[in-house]
């Protein structure tokens, strides 16, 4: 077994390359109570503010997007490389890394070079189909790269040679029993024990879109019986829903502990992040997925898998509109025999072992067994 002392995990921007990275840090100090751990993100990042709050190191160094056409900023790029590896070589050195783990995003890149260039071993963890640029720069570097779906190597030649890891995800999660829990979690909320319920989310900052659609639906969801818990997201301007709904609906901006959400639902709506998706189908519950409309349809890609085995639906942005939830998400949220069968699809698309099978892909890397 390789010798772990100092781990430096390389992620940041969006909850999506955060969470994970924060689940495998736990993972790593149950296992070892004495390791030395940096975090490398951003000052702009949502990593500045979750990654210190968990109780981790976190190092801040320059991270620039990298450009995707010609432009002026393509001009830029060599000097913003070498000012980025030049600070990513510095925490690297300061930590005596033996390994940079990277779950993606521009931040990544300076501890990537910086590892390349220190000929420290490179661990890439990638949850989209196909892989974000950051990543896709780290693996000219690397042959260590791991996905979270058994899909992922199927269909994109990228990640052919990927090994299949699962998605590190809390405790809270993997083990949550929403047989058991979804009372005290309707509870919790202000919602009816007994009525079928929506959980709705947008990302890590919400979705203005689907808030909007939700609100024109509200009286008709209600109407026909089904309650809402609905995340509005810290960064969107509050949606007015209807007063005097004949069934909750219950908004909140945020929720720190979402297996309480999940604990309380019969159906997701949301985003197709690929930790929403980890974590939707590690609980295992049928989702409507609403991709991001923009960026290179890597949420429609994520999706894809799960709803083509029956395990959700997948509608467009443009096309979520209060009369398609009248029409496509009321008779399903009512179909409590559909909502378990469509579960237990989803559910196969999960696992829970993400955080532990991703630490001996690490050792593995690092004694050369890979």
């Amino acid at each position: 077994m390789a010798e772990l002392r100092s781990a430096v995990l390389a992620g940041g921007g969006t909850g999506g390359h955060i969470y994970p990275l924060l689940a495998f840090a736990d993972c790593l100090r149950r296992h070892q109570s004495d390791l030395r751990i940096t975090c490398v993100g951003s000052a702009k990042g949502l990593e500045s503010e979750l990654i210190p709050a968990a109780g981790y190191d976190l190092r801040q160094v320059p991270a620039y997007q990298l450009p995707r056409s010609v432009s002026l900023d393509l001009a830029k790029t060599p000097t913003r490389m070498l000012r980025s590896m030049k600070a990513g070589r510095e925490v690297l050195d300061d930590v005596d890394a033996d390994v940079v783990v990277g779950f993606g995003g521009y931040v990544a890149v300076p501890a990537y070079l910086a590892a390349w260039r220190r000929h420290t071993p490179i661990v890439i963890h990638e949850l989209n189909v196909p892989p974000g640029v950051a990543n896709r720069l780290g693996m000219r570097f690397t042959k260590h790269v791991a996905v979270g779906f058994p899909f992922q190597p199927t269909v994109s030649a990228l990640l052919r040679d990927a090994r299949v890891v699962g998605v590190p995800l809390r405790p809270a999660i993997t083990t949550l029993d929403r047989s058991t829990s979804r009372v005290g979690a309707r509870e919790h909320f202000g919602l009816d024990p007994n009525r079928p319920t929506l959980f709705v989310f947008g990302a890590s900052q919400g979705a203005r879109s689907i808030n909007l659609a939700m609100a024109g639906a509200a009286k008709a969801l209600t109407t026909a019986g089904i309650q809402v818990l609905h995340v509005i997201g810290l960064r969107n301007e509050p949606v007015e829903i209807p007063p005097d709904l004949p069934a909750p609906y219950v908004t909140v901006p945020y929720i720190a502990d979402m297996e309480l959400g999940y604990a309380a639902a019969d159906l997701v709506l949301s985003r197709g992040g690929g930790m929403t998706l980890a974590e939707v189908t590690t609980v295992g519950l049928p989702a409507v997925y609403v991709p991001l409309p923009y960026g290179n349809g890597e949420q429609r890609r994520n999706a894809l898998p799960v709803v083509q085995a029956g395990g959700g639906l997948l509608v467009d942005d443009a096309d979520l509109t209060p009369e398609w939830i009248e029409g496509m998400v009321i008779p399903l949220a009512n179909d409590a025999p559909r909502l378990l069968e469509m579960g237990a699809t989803a559910a196969r698309f999960g696992r829970a072992d993400g955080d532990e099978a991703l630490r001996t892909f690490v050792l593995d890397a690092m004694a050369g067994r890979t």
